[in-house]
Parts: structure tokens; sequence; C-alpha cells
């Protein structure tokens, strides 16, 4: 059985959305193969050197997994992009690629966060090249950790405003996007979160039916999780 998640958004401030996951990890995640993570499952990720009680629950919950053999794979967020090395080291955990193409029970599937797909989003696309150099990166990381903390409270209030202001077609994919993306990478099923649009979109490429897996984020109430069993 394989699982997919995205846009949990841990955070001290959201203790349920943070219940609810540590239970996941408890309990569902434990009858699991592999699980994939497709970002946003914090809701600020300042650096590996955050080691704060909060954070050092959430790794151990990851390491209790992977030690015991389920494999967790993670992909960046727009939230969490500069996790790296040290946390996966200590977690266990697999870093993915903005793009990665799994073969799920016989079907190439590509998975991806979802934030790259947005690409009418003129202004977040630009900040986006310029976050994931990294220049850019260094620069933030050398930084103390109390700046950083604080200046991802700002972001986070900027972007909310910001968001305030967009309409809902720059804030979704871009269909041509969509099938430019799925096309290059030889995938007629795609599966992505970032939106919080819960969905599952059916469309014709190339003469083939694709398919386009919408997860949801996470509340108060608990999270979506999208199961994938053998259909043998």
């Amino acid at each position: 059985m394989i699982l997919f998640l995205s846009d949990v958004h841990l955070s001290l401030s959201k203790p349920l959305i943070t219940a609810h996951f540590l239970h996941f990890t408890q309990h569902h995640a434990l009858k699991a193969n592999a699980i994939y993570i497709l970002g946003d499952l914090f809701d600020a990720w300042v650096g590996d050197d955050d080691h704060t009680t909060f954070n050092a629950v959430i790794k151990r919950a990851l390491k209790n997994l992977t030690d015991s053999g389920i494999h967790i794979y993670f992909q960046p967020g727009n939230r969490d992009f500069l996790m790296g090395k040290r946390f996966a080291e200590e977690t266990g955990i697999t870093l993915l690629n903005d793009f990665a193409v799994i073969d799920l029970f016989g079907i190439p599937t590509l998975l991806t966060h979802g934030d790259l797909l947005c690409s009418d989003d003129v202004v977040y696309q630009t900040f986006r090249t310029k976050s994931r150099t990294e220049e850019w990166q260094q620069t933030v990381l050398s930084k103390p950790l109390w700046l950083r903390l604080m200046a991802a409270r700002w972001y986070r209030f900027r972007s909310f405003w910001h968001k305030r202001n967009k309409t809902y077609d720059v804030m979704d994919v871009n269909q041509i996007t969509v099938e430019n993306i799925m096309r290059q990478h030889q995938c007629w099923r795609l599966i992505h979160g970032h939106t919080h649009r819960h969905a599952t979109h059916y469309f014709t490429l190339d003469g083939k039916i694709a398919e386009r897996f919408v997860l949801s984020p996470w509340d108060d109430k608990g999270g979506y999780i999208l199961t994938w069993s053998d259909p043998k």
C-alpha cells in the first residue's frame, strides 16, 4: 500500500493538526509500504539547524517509521524548500527533486508539489526561481536562526495578503503547463498538492486519457491521504 499526502502545514500554533499527524504516524502509516509527502509538511522550515522541541517530536515520529522499514519520500514545497540533507539523515527519509516519476503498480506516475504548475502566478514564480538558487539559500541560512524565524512569520503574513488580491485562476494550475510537463515526463497520471483544491481531473492528452489527482490540505479535523493499493 502506497500513501500520498501533502500540505499538512505542521506548526506549533496548530496543535490539532499536529495531533492528527502524529496519530497517523502511529497507526495508519504503519500499514504502508511507502509514504510520499508532496511538500509543505511544515508551515515553515527555516533550516535544518532549527532544533526546537516541536521539530524534534516530528523528526522522531518520522524516524520511527523509517526504522520500521517504511520508505518515506519527501518533495519540497513552497513552505519547506529549505529542508536539506541533515533533516533527511536524522529522519531516514529520501528527498526527491521537484518532479519525480515513480512506477505506481505498473503505471508511470508523476509526482510534484504543484507550485510549478501555477505558472500564471508570475510574481510567485519569479520569487521561486530566485529562492531556489544556491546563492540565495546560502545567504538566508547564514543569518541567525531567530532572524530567519521572524522573516518566516513576516513572509506568511505578506503571502496571506498577497493572495487576497489574486484571482482563482491565477492561483490554480495552468492546464497548458500541466499538459506540457506531463508530456515531457511521458506520464499520463499526475499527483500533486499545493492548490488546496482537492479533486480528480480527467482530460485527453495526445489522444490518451490523462488523470490529475489533487491532494487536500490538512485541517483541525484531520487530513486527506490518497491510498493506492496493488490492483492485483
